[in-house]
């Protein structure tokens, strides 16, 4: 692997990294909008088993979600270590024998020192993970290290998974829904991050080009308005999981009107506590607040926002750059999914939030993110590469065929 050009295991592995971390926001997605996240109510075990020995036959109802949620974010922390370490290369090896081993040593002295019950299940899995890192530091490819941001890169993310598996856990021990709304926002940054590296590690990044074949550059502009545009899908994201994991989904039952009025419903203490009486849901949700219908609403009104410049982007991208450059046909696909992203919330309302579609829903909310992010990195790197173009046509020209300054001001 050359220093600009990961091989192709490399790319491989990003994009397997990132497409499981997708279908894991999913899983969280469904447990969550089933509310079964404390059907496993202790953490790392499972019902006082190694989460990895816990019989299969118990994997039912709302315990199969939640032990599938962990067994499969495990995984995604695999693959990024993995990635990790393939960024640096034949140093991989080193890190796999004086990093990863010496540390599976000291976690299974320290299991067989301190764990009460279940010992040789905890610690076989601590012991067999040194035992493949010795095995793999023989066999692992001799090949340059990636480039020095892609590694930071690739830090970054293993001490994000590392994080979010903290906070998963603390969710569960804690019982607090505020780690749930942060574990939830840092899932889809982590996605972010992971298309990050995905992009910049593949061919076309190395192959990209400042124009496309009818020579249209694109506009510094396009990235500015994508990433704002991207902010707004997060803070929807954030206030999303918010109700998500409050239960707020249905403080606000009707659509398009909110309790017979068209704009906002009335919040005072009469009100709300006359609809928590009026409520007859069997599902154990929390009573409705006025901050709850307040966010609803918030959530409500920035995706109508968000379609009306979603809508002024995407033809302002085809006026500029036409349908045949690759960022404006990406860009319908944007606003695409932002169309059904906003028919699946009408829908989870009319539904009366059931699970499947408030679960797709939180999955088109992170395709979005994860597109938009995307066409971010793409616009500036047609940018960047626009520029060195420039600078290079600048380098080349004879330097009596240069415009002085004063030659530029007589043009002007």
């Amino acid at each position: 692997m050359s220093s600009t050009h990961p091989s192709l295991g490399f790319r491989g592995l990003a994009l397997a990294t990132c497409l499981f971390t997708w279908l894991l926001i999913g899983v969280g997605g469904i447990v969550t909008s089933q509310g079964v996240g404390m059907s496993v109510p202790d953490w790392p075990n499972t019902y006082g088993y190694n989460m990895f020995y816990f019989p299969f036959s118990q994997w039912v109802g709302g315990i199969f979600w939640e032990h599938s949620h962990r067994l499969m974010a495990s995984l995604v922390g695999l693959m990024t270590l993995t990635l990790t370490i393939w960024s640096h290369g034949r140093s991989g090896r080193s890190l796999l024998r004086y990093v990863i081993l010496p540390l599976s040593i000291l976690l299974t002295i320290l299991v067989l020192i301190n764990a009460e019950k279940n010992t040789l299940q905890h610690a076989s899995i601590t012991g067999m993970t040194g035992i493949i890192a010795l095995f793999a530091s023989f066999f692992w490819p001799r090949m340059k290290p990636a480039s020095k941001w892609i590694r930071k890169l690739c830090w970054m993310a293993l001490l994000m998974v590392i994080g979010q598996g903290l906070l998963g856990g603390l969710r569960v021990t804690l019982y607090k829904d505020e780690i749930g709304i942060i574990h939830a926002t840092l899932a889809q940054l982590f996605l972010v991050l992971m298309v990050a590296i995905t992009f910049v590690s593949s061919k076309r990044w190395i192959g990209w080009k400042a124009a496309s074949r009818d020579k249209v550059a694109v506009p510094s502009l396009f990235s500015w308005m994508m990433a704002a545009l991207c902010a707004f899908v997060v803070c929807q994201l954030i206030l999303g999981a918010f109700m998500r994991h409050e239960h707020a989904g249905l403080a606000v039952t009707g659509f398009p009107l909110a309790y017979d009025q068209y704009f906002w419903p009335p919040t005072h203490a009469e009100f709300v506590n006359q609809l928590n009486v009026d409520r007859m849901d069997h599902r154990d949700f929390n009573p409705v607040t006025a901050l709850h219908i307040h966010v609803h609403m918030l959530h409500r009104s920035m995706a109508l926002i968000l379609f009306i410049a979603g809508s002024f982007f995407v033809g302002w991208t085809l006026k500029y750059l036409g349908r045949h450059h690759l960022l404006g046909r990406l860009s319908i696909l944007w606003f695409s999914l932002l169309c059904l992203q906003a028919f699946l919330g009408i829908a989870t309302v009319w539904s009366n939030k059931a699970a499947d579609i408030a679960t797709i829903h939180v999955l088109i909310g992170a395709l979005t993110l994860a597109l938009g992010s995307f066409m971010v990195l793409a616009a500036r790197r047609s940018v960047f590469l626009a520029k060195e173009v420039n600078a290079m046509r600048h380098r080349e020209m004879p330097s009596d065929l240069i415009p002085t300054p004063e030659v530029a001001v007589a043009k002007g």
